[in-house]
């Protein structure tokens, strides 16, 4: 039976393989052109080491100096004595290019639809269907677009689940920018838009633990992957999403998100506005000020942050001053372009 393996670096890049499973993660890899820096292949010196983010998987053997019993608990494997039972994902902390990988991949979409979903905010949604292959990636990471027309690229988390041969990225619609004049004035279905991707360390780790997400902004699209993904494949976890915007009126996609109220046993969401005016009845001020000490100190979360600077940081300073480290943070900043 074939599995797909997900390789990813700490430059972002992930890339993607299949293995028979009788063969073990590095040999797939190679196989593929992705050349994990190694030694011995014995399971003795460490240097093909990486770690299991998700999926199942066993190791043949692993010396004691190679990977302590510590090291085993977190998730750590030699790639050269591991073999997986199910689709893995896995994470190596040093830069692609000690591996001689392949390029990130660059494929033609074309658009279907461009939805209007606030006043604000945008969904583009392109066919993929024919690419050479699927556009693999992780649920959270994004892609890079160029805008029709331009030599501008633009980064977007995949707002949908991998999978499908359409692909949809939640856009934020800005007085002036190049993407936001090509969705607001010319994007007409039909129109071809280059796709690069996979990219981002940001992604859907194996959930073994209550979750709680932070969305700032369209950094709701990551999460929107995620919970497409989830939806798919229950989980048996708590999931709460607060998502913030500065005003009401940039409040998009509830209905998506009411309907996953519905499909993912124990996901309930808090809208959250930053400036509200007098019509708001909802929570206000900053997300920090909801989220709930007792809770997460109580039982581990696993916390998931995707959003501007400011307020990625103000999330983990809150962390932080109520020593919730227990807790295993995993985040992603954007900083939105002004042109």
């Amino acid at each position: 039976m074939a599995y797909k393996i997900a390789l990813s670096f700490a430059d972002g890049k992930t890339f993607f393989c299949e293995t028979n499973g009788v063969e073990s993660v590095l040999d797939a890899a190679l196989k593929n052109g992705i050349k994990i820096p190694l030694d011995c292949r014995e399971g003795v010196c460490g240097t093909c080491q990486g770690r299991c983010d998700s999926g199942n998987y066993t190791q043949d053997y692993v010396d004691d100096d190679a990977l302590s019993a510590d090291d085993l608990a977190k998730g750590k494997v030699l790639t050269c004595q591991t073999k997986v039972s199910s689709d893995a994902a896995f994470y190596f902390d040093f830069d692609s290019s000690l591996c001689s990988a392949p390029p990130t991949k660059q494929i033609e979409g074309v658009v279907v639809k461009v939805e209007r979903v606030s006043d604000t905010t945008a969904v583009l949604h392109l066919d993929v269907s024919s690419a050479v292959a699927m556009v693999d990636y992780l649920p959270g990471q994004y892609a890079r677009l160029q805008v029709p027309g331009t030599s501008n690229w633009r980064s977007y988390s995949f707002a949908s689940a991998p999978g499908s041969t359409t692909i949809q990225f939640l856009i934020r619609i800005l007085p002036s920018g190049v993407m936001s004049d090509y969705i607001r004035d010319r994007c007409t279905v039909g129109d071809c838009v280059m796709v690069e991707a996979p990219l981002g360390a940001f992604y859907l780790r194996k959930v073994q633990k209550p979750l709680i997400m932070v969305a700032g902004g369209t950094g709701l699209s990551a999460f929107l992957g995620m919970l497409d993904q989830i939806s798919q494949t229950p989980i048996g976890q708590d999931i709460t999403l607060f998502y913030g915007v500065r005003n009401a009126v940039d409040l998009c996609e509830l209905d998506r998100l009411n309907i996953f109220t519905d499909t993912i046993p124990g996901f309930t969401y808090h809208p959250v506005v930053s400036e509200p005016d007098s019509a708001w009845q909802g929570k206000s001020g900053f997300i920090s000020e909801h989220l709930n000490v007792d809770a997460i100190s109580s039982v581990e979360h696993d916390i998931y942050l995707c959003g501007p600077p400011p307020m990625v940081e103000s999330v983990k300073e809150w962390r932080s001053a109520h020593r919730l480290e227990n807790s295993t943070l995993y985040f992603e900043k954007f900083t939105e372009s002004n042109t």
